[in-house]
């Protein structure tokens, strides 16, 4: 069976969204936002600081020193945050598009606000001086009552959609009603990849599996993704990597083979190019900072 992201179902208690900060002390290692996962509702993020890997549509990457993401209506992803220590707190904010109502690109002051969150549906990391502002704001929100939190989070998408910031992270919208065809396509080979990153991945079997000659496939696989096949594929196999230094004590050559890596060299030449750091540097940095 193929590995499809999960519909989560949000309760909001009496809000018109929904706020949680997460830190050492109610952070579930096996919470529900690990999972491969889409809603309805916006959702904003922010880490405060430490590094990790965010998985946002088809775009995987990691990130240091904290985390801000605006994640749009329907973009499948995974939760942010795989360890937790002292310092270290997430703040998550969910908001139904409609929540300062159905018409408000029609709002003069709502403008880019609405554009904001249609940009949102490819995913947007923010960083600099927004990413720091921002943060302190979220970090607040635990502290204010419900109406002035309402009131804080208009004031922070306001500065977010007056921020230029920010990164895009899908070349398209990726939202799950955005293309129906398209989104099962890349769907298909997402599975693919994920069901089989550990042993050999054959680019002749993903084109087949999408019904495109080997070619077409690198073309469309590039065109809507942004990276080349093989690219995706080894971040992807780095990412589990870096869980797998982080959360286990298994033996970095084992670790190497176990993401589906068959030259040690190579693996350890491709982590260092991605992180800057090499993986047994990777794991002393976590161990000391937990």
């Amino acid at each position: 069976m193929p590995i499809k992201a999960d519909l989560e179902n949000i309760q909001f208690e009496n809000k018109s969204f929904y706020c949680k900060v997460f830190d050492i002390n109610n952070h579930k290692p096996n919470h529900k936002y690990q999972k491969w996962h889409y809603h309805p509702e916006i959702e904003l993020v922010y880490v405060s600081n430490g590094e990790g890997k965010r998985q946002v549509g088809l775009h995987l990457s990691n990130y240091s020193d904290g985390d801000l993401v605006l994640i749009g209506s329907n973009v499948p992803h995974t939760g942010f945050t795989e360890y937790f220590d002292q310092e270290r707190k997430e703040v998550v904010i969910q908001f139904k598009p409609e929540f300062l109502g159905n018409s408000i690109e029609n709002v003069f002051e709502f403008k880019k606000i609405a554009k904001l969150l249609e940009l949102s549906k490819q995913g947007l990391v923010f960083h600099g001086e927004t990413k720091k502002n921002i943060g302190i704001s979220m970090l607040g929100l635990q502290y204010e009552s419900n109406f002035q939190q309402l009131l804080t989070l208009i004031r922070i998408l306001e500065s977010l959609a007056s921020s230029n910031e920010f990164t895009i992270l899908n070349k398209d919208d990726f939202s799950k009603n955005n293309s129906i065809i398209e989104n099962e396509r890349i769907n298909k080979i997402f599975n693919y990849i994920k069901k089989n990153y550990k042993d050999k991945v054959c680019l002749e079997e993903a084109s087949n599996i999408i019904y495109m000659t080997k070619p077409s496939f690198c073309r469309y696989f590039k065109k809507h993704t942004g990276k080349r096949f093989t690219e995706f594929l080894n971040e992807y196999r780095i990412n589990n990597a870096l869980k797998l230094l982080a959360q286990t004590e298994m033996d970095i050559k084992n670790i190497c083979y176990e993401c589906g890596f068959n030259n040690f060299s190579h693996f350890n030449r491709l982590f260092k190019n991605t992180l800057n750091l090499t993986p047994s540097e990777y794991r002393r940095k976590i161990d000391s900072d937990q």
